[in-house]
């Protein structure tokens, strides 16, 4: 049997940090996959702190080809939609996401990874994040509606026993930039319509559009994924993390293409109102194989 790191499913974390990283020279990739590997016991947590730890696909497959699904690939390159609408590449060697109960024990812990990495990665994208009114984006909506339960989410985000990879994950890491001042604009109706859902209980709309943002996220055609989406930002510059594991990387592809048109020719109408910035893939192994290389 294998263990997937805990990070994945503890929920409840009122502080995260995403801490991207790319290698320095890529023939030192042992070494730094031993250290990244290392920064803690991967069963527990350390100083209150969670962790999930992340490969490129492409790097983890040289490191440990025998863990690594065949078909999962790195976000190399853009998502170019219909309309110029472009959702951008920016794909890094590594991720370290922290969460915990409090942003001064992550700022610490953040502070030693990247010690510990110095010399061999160098830190290319950091991101902290903090949940809004318990469980809603900063639109003012619930996020999440349709995620499983703990109870299910492991069979929608783990590979099964069996399978190269077993117990890992495939984790798509995204930034969007809410466009604040257009969307505050809007009646709470034309809100709802481009979401899909009614803005105060979440309930999902009978005869929604066919642009609307849940239709075209529907996650009984593509394929249960389990999300751990954030708000991040300021006052004025602000938006959502999009942080979305599956046991299968195709249902977050093709996620993505559906919002961008590809599919259906209809483009998710919440696009028109945030702007994609990042998009990483990293593939999240089992706490046994991340062992294997300390």
């Amino acid at each position: 049997m294998y263990t997937p790191q805990a990070g994945i499913f503890a929920l409840g974390t009122s502080s995260h940090a995403y801490l991207e990283f790319d290698l320095v020279d890529a023939k030192h990739r042992e070494e730094f996959a031993g250290a990244i590997s290392a920064i803690r016991e991967p069963r527990t947590t350390t100083g209150g702190v969670n962790f999930v730890i992340g490969f490129r696909p492409e790097l983890w497959r040289e490191l440990v080809p025998e863990d690594m699904p065949a078909d999962v690939r790195g976000y190399n390159n853009d998502i170019k939609g219909i309309e110029g609408f472009v959702m951008p590449a920016t794909q890094h060697d590594a991720v370290v996401w922290l969460s915990g109960s409090a942003y001064d024990v992550l700022f610490d812990m953040a502070r030693s990874v990247v010690r510990d990495l110095a010399g061999l990665a160098r830190l290319a994208d950091e991101t902290a994040s903090w949940p809004y009114r318990h469980d809603r984006d900063l639109t003012g909506f619930i996020d999440g509606s349709e995620n499983p339960t703990l109870l299910d989410a492991p069979a929608a985000a783990l590979l099964p026993e069996g399978v190269p990879g077993a117990a890992g994950s495939v984790l798509l890491l995204q930034k969007w930039k809410h466009l604040v001042a257009e969307w505050e604009a809007l009646p709470v109706e034309k809100q709802e319509h481009i979401m899909g859902r009614a803005k105060v209980d979440s309930t999902e709309m009978e005869n929604k559009p066919e642009d609307s943002h849940v239709a075209r996220t529907d996650q009984d055609e593509f394929g249960k994924i389990f999300r751990r989406n954030m708000p991040y930002g300021g006052v004025e510059d602000h938006g959502t993390v999009f942080v979305g594991f599956s046991a299968e990387q195709q249902r977050l592809s093709k996620m993505l293409d559906s919002m961008a048109g590809l599919i259906s020719g209809k483009r998710d109408a919440l696009t028109r109102y945030t702007v994609p910035l990042t998009g990483s893939y990293y593939f999240v192994p089992s706490v046994e194989s991340l062992r294997r290389l300390r």
